[in-house]
């Protein structure tokens, strides 16, 4: 019997790439996503692309409305997605499209159904390199979520392998991302990263998301497949 791992997955280029090598590794793939109230739940349409392309055994799509707690431009309309900004300005300050405690509340969920299923693995793309400054992003981050989860649990207490989070991508640029997937033979034009995409699902070409993924395309000198809002 193959061995499972859950991949959390929004359909993006990181969490693609992610169950790619998870893949590769020769685990059967759980992949979870999320409708949390996010302006962007078009990302949710490749993410189900995403997990039937890649043969996953299972994708479920978990409801948790962050809308109503609020807190970030990807939940409340009345917050605006910050656009054309320098890679500066992006790791200046965390910006207000960091939904409050996303990753903890994702891993959680992660988390419980690892318990249910007998999972010992679970992948998360995060990454601290390209990335827009979000504390839960970070390799410390990950390790003391770690720690916990292996208090936290009956599997973590009892079982006989501890949980791991594994985050492949955590020191990688986007550009050697993008190379790692196409080896694997990735599809990127299934996956979206636009924070604020038209209702069509075109990207806005302008976003922090969307600025980071052209910039690792142009980088790792493999044309980018993403259908924009307007010319690039």
């Amino acid at each position: 019997m193959s061995k499972k791992a859950i991949v959390l997955s929004s359909g993006g280029l990181d969490s693609t790439t992610v169950m790619a090598m998870a893949k590769c590794e020769g685990f059967e793939i759980c992949s979870l996503s999320f409708f949390y109230g996010q302006r962007h739940a078009y990302e949710l349409k490749a993410a189900e692309k995403v997990a039937d392309a890649l043969g996953a055994a299972r994708h479920l799509v978990v409801n948790v409305d962050l809308k109503e707690i609020g807190g970030s431009a990807l939940t409340d309309a009345h917050i605006s997605v910050p656009k054309s900004r320098s890679g500066q300005e992006m790791s200046a300050e965390i910006p207000v499209t960091y939904v409050p405690a996303r990753n903890t509340i994702f891993l959680s969920y992660a988390l419980a159904w690892a318990e249910v299923l007998g999972v010992s693995d679970i992948f998360i793309g995060v990454n601290a390199i390209d990335y827009s400054g979000y504390p839960d992003c970070r390799p410390e981050y990950v390790e003391a979520y770690e720690r916990m989860a292996n208090l936290a649990t009956k599997a973590g207490v009892e079982g006989p392998t501890k949980i791991k989070i594994r985050t492949p991508l955590i020191h990688l640029s986007k550009a050697q991302i993008i190379r790692k997937g196409i080896e694997l033979g990735v599809d990127y034009s299934m996956t979206h990263s636009c924070y604020d995409p038209s209702p069509e699902g075109l990207a806005c070409s302008q976003c922090d998301s969307c600025l980071l993924r052209k910039k690792g395309f142009a980088e790792a000198n493999v044309p980018d497949p993403t259908r924009y809002l307007r010319e690039v």
